[in-house]
């Protein structure tokens, strides 16, 4: 298929020596192994241009090879076959790929990928990070497990709006001034991690947080119920199967405050409570305020002073004043 992605200009290898090209994309484009044909004489050439975040390259190595890796680790790797076809073995199985198809594989994914002779492919490497930011940005629920694409394979004519964008930053990637206008370049970056995001099926609940009351009511039920117990931020995130992240920005959303600050709240709320009223059984604050998880008992103090503007133990002493005169 004839894609205008990176012409000549960005050429760094032509009729070069596949080993000598799979030493370059190591370094810029991701952590591979190569396996050639004994008597290959192939002659491999490599287009590459730094876009942004972004690497873009467009490779072909002259001869059948084997290419594997146990995993790309922090960057998803989108490839595009432009000419020849390509095995991909993954764990449901071997699938053939052919021109106008295009690979979506994620970090923690291995890789083994078998290329014909006159294979021609493209590759767009993107940071994990970028697509975090989207999600921040976007104020979707990051999955606590990271983002995963949950369909690897697609035909072009799938993905209508993506096909021109790659076409978009390969010429804006190759304009003479194209290092000049970093924000440009940084701001089609963006795009092109939102269209991943939005057009290929994945694990990013684009539930905006605003519309997620009902989780959060869930997890106050969770907090309220287990005030005595140890409630770790990422007990609080399993519940709501949700990143810590995501979680830190669900309470900022809703309460303004962080998880570990709202949970000793409630906690010191409920020994107030307790401390307040006559028919709870109260043998002593320092009881109370381990029961409740507070084993620094100075600090407690000083927390509960901050939050009632009184000690503790006035709050029971005014409490045993009420019994005395009724």
């Amino acid at each position: 298929m004839n894609m205008p992605l990176l012409s000549e200009r960005s050429e760094v290898f032509k009729n070069a020596d596949p080993h000598a090209v799979s030493g370059y994309v190591n370094q810029h484009v991701g952590s591979h192994c190569i396996h050639l044909p004994r008597k290959a004489s192939a002659q491999a050439q490599l287009n590459h241009r730094k876009f942004a975040s972004l690497d873009l390259c467009r490779i072909s190595y002259g001869s059948s090879v084997r290419v594997v890796s146990d995993a790309l680790e922090d960057i998803f790797h989108l490839q595009v076959l432009l000419r020849g076809d390509c095995l991909w073995r993954s764990p449901t199985g071997v699938h053939h790929l052919v021109p106008g198809e295009l690979l979506l594989i994620n970090p923690d994914d291995p890789v083994d990928l078998t290329y014909s002779h006159d294979c021609e492919k493209f590759i767009l490497k993107v940071p994990t990070r970028l697509l975090e930011l989207i999600c921040q940005e976007q104020r979707w629920l990051y999955p606590r497990e990271g983002i995963r694409f949950l369909q690897q394979r697609y035909a072009l004519d799938q993905l209508q709006a993506f096909v021109p964008l790659l076409a978009t930053i390969c010429t804006e990637a190759e304009a003479e001034d194209g290092a000049a206008l970093a924000r440009v370049q940084e701001h089609y970056a963006h795009i092109v991690a939102s269209k991943m995001l939005t057009l290929m099926r994945n694990n990013v609940r684009r539930e905006h947080l605003a519309c997620s009351s009902s989780t959060f009511e869930r997890l106050l039920d969770y907090i309220t119920c287990n005030l005595q117990h140890d409630i770790s931020v990422q007990s609080l995130a399993d519940q709501a199967q949700l990143s810590v992240r995501s979680l830190y920005a669900l309470f900022e959303k809703h309460m303004c405050t962080t998880p570990q600050r709202f949970i000793r709240e409630q906690k010191l709320s409920r020994i107030q409570a307790c401390l307040a009223d006559p028919s709870c059984n109260v043998r002593s604050v320092t009881e109370l305020a381990l029961d409740y998880g507070f084993v620094h008992l100075g600090r407690f103090a000083e927390q509960y002073r901050k939050q009632f503007t009184e000690l503790p133990s006035d709050t029971l002493k005014r409490r045993a004043q009420r019994m005395a005169i009724g």
